[in-house]
């Protein structure tokens, strides 16, 4: 049983409390986007309420008190992820700008022709496409680690993949499409046996486990917040201090420097360098709140209640006919995505809508995972901790009418 009191956390999430179709909502999208609490729903108004201004220019009482805001908000997301410093916490728009600054202003300037760049096969668009157009602006090569029909990496082949031309290894920590978790500090580790940096794509995992970038030793860390109860628009990058010293800007304007002329302009210190023009502010104090209210539940227990979930959902799919589960690795977060036996996930969500159900379907931005398994697409079920065991059950009743419908 959980030791969470979800009856009264559901309460802090004003969005369930609703009917679609003349259905209670059940929301089992989590893994495409998170709900907000009124904590930092209030947070974010708070802030316009109260405090709106611009951030670091200001010396009134106003700009003042968002620039503390905003700066504690940093400090909130250095704890998050066990950060040495602030300097080391860049506020970007989400896991997709990280990801771009990392290739824009890291691997670009180095990079040539007979240089590799290393992904997975499962990772979503965002952490292939920035990497492809670093390979057709340098002449640098795309490699990619293999997957199994589990949907877990091949490591056999990835200690092979690691080579001397290896520029760096960008790898996701939990797999949108398939849940999978995958051993990113012991991938890091030999990574960094052989002198190549690691960028781990964070988004699909800071949601569900507790992270320590100190522990995993990556030099790049990045997520977005709308996945982890905090608002869209806002995520942070961490990198190592001595990495973002030596990188260049990726854009230029206001706030990144400390004096401009027509001749010279002298950037700003870390880790102001990277964060040009007016920030999200109210985004960065909501993400700032979203962790306070992570903490407060405890992220061991949101992360038991969620694989609770995972784990009654798993068994009651397997348990029926003309069901295929997508990604059955041994270590996965809360995603289920699976086929209905005849039917096009498109259809499969469609019906679920109209029981006031709401999944995924598509291809998730991982369509090289579909294609590794011969599909267009999956429906995808992704729980928070604010899911039940009556919205498994609902999920159940879904794919049940979708057999009905079909049969």
């Amino acid at each position: 049983m959980s030791v969470l009191d979800i009856a009264a956390i559901r309460q802090d999430f004003p969005i369930l409390d609703q009917q679609i179709n003349g259905y209670p909502l059940v929301y089992l999208d989590n893994a495409a986007s998170s709900q907000k609490p009124n904590q930092v729903i209030d947070a974010i108004s708070d802030y316009y309420r109260k405090d709106n201004a611009n951030v670091h220019r200001g010396v009134h009482r106003l700009s003042q008190r968002a620039t503390d805001a905003y700066e504690a908000a940093r400090d909130k997301v250095r704890g998050f992820v066990n950060a040495k410093s602030d300097k080391e916490i860049v506020f970007v728009r989400g896991a997709t700008e990280a990801i771009n600054l990392v290739a824009q202003s890291f691997v670009r300037p180095q990079a040539q022709v007979g240089d590799e760049i290393l992904i997975s096969h499962m990772e979503h668009h965002a952490n292939i496409v920035p990497w492809q157009m670093v390979c057709e602006q340098t002449g640098a090569t795309l490699k990619v680690i293999p997957m199994t029909q589990q949907g877990e990496l091949d490591l056999t082949t990835f200690d092979d993949l690691l080579t001397e031309k290896t520029k760096i290894l960008a790898i996701g920590q939990v797999s949108n499409a398939l849940g999978t978790i995958n051993p990113v500090k012991e991938m890091t580790a030999k990574a960094h046996a052989k002198g190549i940096p690691v960028l781990v794509d964070g988004a699909q995992a800071v949601p569900h486990l507790a992270v320590d970038v100190q522990d995993l030793d990556c030099d790049f860390y990045v997520f977005s917040g709308h996945k982890m109860f905090a608002p869209t628009g806002i995520g942070a990058m961490y990198a190592k201090q001595e990495l973002l010293e030596a990188m260049p800007p990726w854009q230029g304007g206001g706030d990144m420097i400390l004096s401009v002329s027509f001749d010279h302009t002298q950037y700003n210190e870390l880790p102001y360098k990277f964060e040009a023009g007016t920030p999200h502010i109210a985004g960065a104090i909501g993400l700032g709140a979203a962790i306070d209210y992570m903490h407060k539940l405890g992220i061991e227990n949101l992360a038991a209640h969620e694989h609770q979930l995972l784990d009654i959902a798993t068994a009651k799919l397997v348990a029926m006919d003309g069901i295929r589960i997508i990604g059955t690795a041994k270590e996965k977060a809360s995603v289920l995505s699976f086929m209905i036996e005849g039917v096009h996930p498109h259809d499969v969500g469609t019906i679920f809508d109209q029981q006031g159900v709401a999944i995924r379907t598509g291809h998730h931005c991982a369509q090289p995972v579909m294609q590794f398994f011969g599909i267009p697409a999956t429906a995808r079920a992704s729980f928070a901790f604010y899911n039940t065991v009556e919205e498994v059950d609902a999920l159940v009743a879904g794919i049940k009418k979708v057999q009905e419908l079909f049969a």
